[in-house]
């Protein structure tokens, strides 16, 4: 199987990819930059020039859901694109209301053996991460998600527009909540992020 792992940065999965089985691998890495537009104009640019039979989206985000534990693996079956649209006085109306064209997409969440323990969450694609009380309670009213990243509707965007299956799997590094490093779990969120992957290469 052709498959093009997708992260934002090379820490995240860095560890995988100094096993001797991943450097004797024909998988493809495309390392894009954080953020939804670096994600698109890069993997934009690969697919042009190269056909692929899976898009594997990985990396780590935060977590809403306070019942996911720190560092856990999560697989992502649904993302929105959360800031596309407008505002109108309090209310926010999404590209869809507008009549501008969809801003959710789905990967897949099942078919692969390293998928059926991993649990399953919706989650939105944001510029800017949350770090506002109320904004996160009305970004939880109005989207209930469950998790979110810089990066993740834009590979499924990406994969829905190519005709592409795509698989998005994430670390939970931290809780959604004001801006707090020292509650931050990230070297085990990567530290799992990155076993998952080797099992997933190698069932």
């Amino acid at each position: 199987m052709n498959t093009l792992l997708i992260a934002a940065t090379e820490s995240e999965i860095g560890p995988f990819l100094k096993l001797p089985e991943q450097q004797d691998s024909e998988t493809e890495v495309l390392v894009t930059g954080v953020g939804m537009v670096a994600t698109a104009f890069a993997l934009g640019k690969k697919l042009a020039t190269a056909r692929y039979d899976l898009l594997l989206n990985v990396g780590i985000a935060g977590s809403f859901d306070r019942s996911i534990p720190l560092g856990d693996v999560v697989c992502i079956y649904q993302d929105t694109f959360a800031e596309l649209g407008a505002e109108d006085g309090d209310d926010f109306l999404d590209s869809d209301q507008l009549g501008l064209g969809q801003h959710t997409f789905e990967g897949i969440s099942q078919g692969y053996q390293a998928l059926n323990s991993l649990p399953k969450c919706r989650s939105i694609t944001v510029n800017k991460v949350h770090g506002n009380a109320a904004a996160i309670a009305e970004t939880v009213r109005r989207l209930k998600p469950q998790t979110e990243s810089m990066e993740g509707a834009a590979v499924f965007y990406a994969a829905h527009q190519a005709g592409i299956p795509a698989i998005q799997v994430r670390a939970i590094s931290n809780y959604v909540e004001r801006r707090n490093k020292a509650s931050w779990e990230i070297p085990r969120a990567i530290e799992n992020l990155n076993g998952w992957l080797r099992a997933f290469f190698n069932p």
